[in-house]
């Protein structure tokens, strides 16, 4: 084997650099397959036989390197994809494996890489994400102490994801850790807008109480008018900022667009929605909440 693979018997010094010098057969006689079964080799008595009189030696075809991975041998199919939708490609790929692929016994193959840190990622997202709206919905709750109002603030966010899904629909973009980024983030901006909106409302109808003359529901439509057109204009600031700072990134073929991308359309495309139920809808119910404790006398 030293022959064939070289052994080191020395090392030449060249200043502060190191070269060891390997002695094996040349080149031509390690690809002679003849010339290698004349090879002499020790036996235990002392006498020299050829190799080839106790073993075979053949060229076969095999890998570069052997690995294992709990103790079984493996080997590594790489693949690069145009596209971060890294779930969506495994899935077609194992039903186009379970199809046509016929696996010998004790055979198995695994998807690694970076769908492995996707499914990782996924399994927090479905532990995170309930515990996002728990905490936005108990935070609400501590600041107006109804929980009426608290699910009304809620209800932002969905009509938000509606916008998101239609544009991320329309993009082209599958369900991705990067497009989950996106929807935590349009959440926090939907809520913190309908909260806003809730103070000023109750400002505006705090001012009419102050006034000590009993409220009508002719003065609870004034109030929430009154507060709802204070809001319109910072509501419609808030958009705007957005959209024109995320909206160029939409249109990106630099490096990194391909995560920008999933995570700015999501929030685009919830924006618009946002901004309807906040700007309409928000008031319209806290108009509805405000008429009916009138009623009870609750108000």
């Amino acid at each position: 084997s030293s022959g064939m693979g070289g052994m080191n018997i020395a090392e030449n010094v060249e200043g502060r650099e190191r070269y060891p010098i390997n002695v094996r057969y040349s080149r031509d006689f390690r690809d002679n397959l003849d010339e290698l079964r004349r090879v002499l080799i020790a036996t235990p008595s002392g006498a020299q036989i050829p190799i080839e009189q106790v073993a075979t030696l053949s060229f076969s075809r095999g890998p570069a390197m052997i690995r294992d991975e709990d103790g079984q041998l493996t080997g590594y199919v790489y693949v690069d994809l145009n596209t971060t939708d890294y779930g969506g490609f495994v899935q077609q790929a194992s039903n186009l494996l379970q199809q046509k692929l016929q696996l010998p016994a004790a055979y198995t193959y695994q998807w690694s890489g970076e769908y492995e840190f996707e499914v990782r990622a996924r399994q927090r997202l479905k532990i995170i994400l309930p515990i996002v709206f728990f905490v936005i919905f108990m935070l609400l709750y501590m600041v107006f102490h109804s929980i009426t109002e608290a699910t009304v603030l809620i209800l932002p966010t969905f009509y938000a994801m509606t916008g998101g899904l239609i544009l991320q629909w329309l993009l082209g973009y599958n369900f991705s850790v990067a497009v989950w980024v996106g929807y935590i983030a349009l959440f926090g901006i939907a809520v913190e807008t309908g909260v806003v909106m809730v103070v000023y409302l109750h400002e505006a109808l705090n001012r009419r109480v102050a006034t000590g003359t009993p409220l009508r529901h002719e003065d609870i439509e004034a109030a929430v008018i009154e507060g709802a057109v204070q809001r319109l204009r910072p509501k419609l600031m808030t958009v705007c900022a957005v959209l024109a700072s995320l909206i160029p990134i939409l249109w990106e073929t630099g490096i990194g667009s391909d995560v920008m991308k999933p995570i700015a359309a999501p929030i685009v495309g919830g924006m618009i929605t946002s901004t309807v139920h906040v700007l309409i809808l928000v008031p319209v119910f806290f108009a509805l909440m405000k008429e009916r404790a009138l009623r009870r006398g609750t108000l």
